[in-house]
């Protein structure tokens, strides 16, 4: 079996015990916190220490070393990825440039996050320090570029509302895809699921669910808070 960025896959008896000094998540830590204090793009402090703190939980708790073990984990870790410490980073990173549309933004991020998840392409970006970082830093760079655009409050609603609306329908797809699959896909966690009382394909199984449903609920929530005061407009028209 490949050697797995985070380290060997743990036995449940060890997981706590799986805590980690990443180096190259403290070094982009670092220099988000030098772009952050030097270029002062927001006043938005709390945003910002959230999705360090945040930031460096996933990548040194013993969540990392359990994403070694089961495919679910990971879909955790990615979700909180790029729906939790994204969204914070572009509160405390605002963006106004208009040169590529909202929804041209929602495509190239669902294409990155489809594009992680082919399984031949998985087993190589946890296997290899370069393709793993590749991985995490595109997840996290497209969903932060997105998010900027869903907190813009000059962006139109209609644009963000239909960017989210395809990024719920798009993670769902793959969601229900891993979920509905007949077969284990993952070869690289093929030995690692047991111990936690999980079949690859049940481990799989699981990921998609989470995937499906709760990776959606953030989403939602920002598709209805910019959707509210269109709401509030119609129903004062309507009064």
């Amino acid at each position: 079996m490949n050697d797995v960025y985070c380290g060997p896959a743990p036995e449940p008896g060890n997981l706590f015990q799986s805590w980690n000094l990443d180096l190259p998540a403290l070094v982009l830590a670092a220099g988000l916190a030098v772009a952050f204090f030097v270029l002062r793009p927001s006043s938005n402090r709390t945003a910002f220490g959230g999705g360090i703190m945040l930031l460096l939980l996933l990548f040194m708790s013993p969540l990392c070393a359990l994403t070694a073990a089961l495919f679910s984990a990971r879909a955790v870790h990615h979700v909180l990825l790029v729906a939790a410490v994204a969204p914070l980073l572009a509160l405390a990173f605002p963006s106004r440039s208009r040169l590529v549309s909202t929804g041209t933004i929602a495509g190239i991020h669902a294409v990155i996050f489809w594009f992680w998840h082919a399984p031949p392409i998985y087993d190589v970006a946890v296997s290899n320090p370069w393709a793993y970082w590749t991985m995490q830093l595109t997840l996290l760079g497209s969903a932060v570029w997105l998010w900027q655009r869903v907190f813009d409050p000059a962006e139109k609603a209609g644009s963000v509302l239909m960017a989210l609306l395809g990024t719920t329908i798009q993670m769902g797809l793959l969601g229900a895809l891993l979920t509905f699959a007949p077969n284990a896909l993952y070869d690289i966690h093929f030995l690692t699921t047991l111990p936690f009382g999980l079949t690859p394909l049940q481990d799989q199984q699981l990921a998609g669910l989470i995937m499906w449903v709760p990776a959606a609920l953030p989403y939602l929530a920002a598709a209805l808070w910019r959707a509210w005061p269109l709401l509030a407009d119609t129903v004062r028209g309507a009064s």
